[in-house]
């Protein structure tokens, strides 16, 4: 192997490594181990490192219900097994949005299958995960500027107050985290959260990303929560709302970093959403 990979760990046997994307969160590398198995490292960087963390131990909690399996960690390395190379992106480029959101709800309800192992005590609770909308929406109000930061962070605080369906959450779940392979389809890179389950699909009206056609679409979000209000057995205003102060959070968090145009980008989602809910 090229000596500008990290030192695996010896016991975990990998025989060849090939990086295959640098995250913010990690450098992700496809490993051979002992026997010719394939599976994936992520480095982890030292930026988030709490957060990976917390998404390894949500991982290491499920124990491949419903998502990747966690197969070995180090402080800043986990061995994961390999889920497959076709994402629910390029499902829904071949076979088209409605079923990839299909296959999102279906996979939605595999990893939040009920487990008789307490969850981990890291999980993130929804108010600390809601601070960054929190903290601009607070510095919007001392400079006088309404808008929809202010206005998601009083409907976060109002959702979070009447939280129903608490559990462990994915918490980043969009089309290139659902992967498909020889167990079906999985759940990777879960930022371990727990809170109401009606959070766990909010990020999905915002992917992808780049199709504006798709997650602009106020036919499409409507489409969208209905599936996932009848998922969850939950009402589609609340499907809504999650789905609005998420888009809203997204959006200030890019703030945070400087980002203006991904800040404008989740600004229009979250507008649609808006748009959608009024009329709901």
């Amino acid at each position: 192997m090229s000596s500008s990979l990290p030192p695996f760990p010896a016991e975990w046997r990998i025989e060849n490594a090939e990086p295959i994307a640098d995250t913010v969160a990690g450098s992700v590398y496809d490993v051979t181990l002992a026997g010719g198995v394939s599976a994936i490292v992520k480095h982890l960087k030292p930026k988030v490192l709490e957060d990976s963390q917390r998404g390894a131990d949500f991982l290491a909690w499920r124990d491949g219900v419903g998502c990747v399996r966690l197969l070995a960690r180090t402080g800043t390395m986990l061995l994961m097994e390999h889920a497959g190379r076709i994402t629910l992106r390029d499902h829904l480029e071949a076979q088209g949005d409605a079923d990839a959101t299909r296959i999102a709800a279906e996979a939605l309800l595999a990893y939040h299958r009920p487990s008789e192992t307490p969850p981990p005590a890291s999980l993130q609770p929804l108010p600390r995960y809601f601070a960054s909308l929190f903290d601009k929406a607070e510095r919007d109000r001392r400079e006088g500027l309404p808008g929809p930061f202010t206005e998601a962070a009083d409907m976060a605080e109002a959702l979070i107050a009447d939280q129903r369906d608490i559990k462990p959450l994915h918490g980043d779940l969009h089309h290139e985290n659902i992967v498909y392979g020889p167990r079906g389809w999985l759940i990777i890179d879960p930022a371990g959260l727990i809170g109401d389950a009606a959070l766990d699909v909010a990020n999905m009206f915002s992917n992808p990303l780049d199709r504006f056609d798709l997650n602009r679409s106020e036919e499409r979000i409507a489409a969208m929560a209905g599936v996932f209000a009848e998922t969850l057995q939950r009402d589609v205003r609340t499907i809504l709302r999650y789905a609005f102060a998420y888009g809203c959070l997204s959006a200030a968090w890019h703030d945070e970093g400087g980002d203006t145009e991904e800040c404008d980008n989740e600004l229009a989602v979250a507008a649609a959403i808006r748009n959608v809910l009024r009329q709901v």
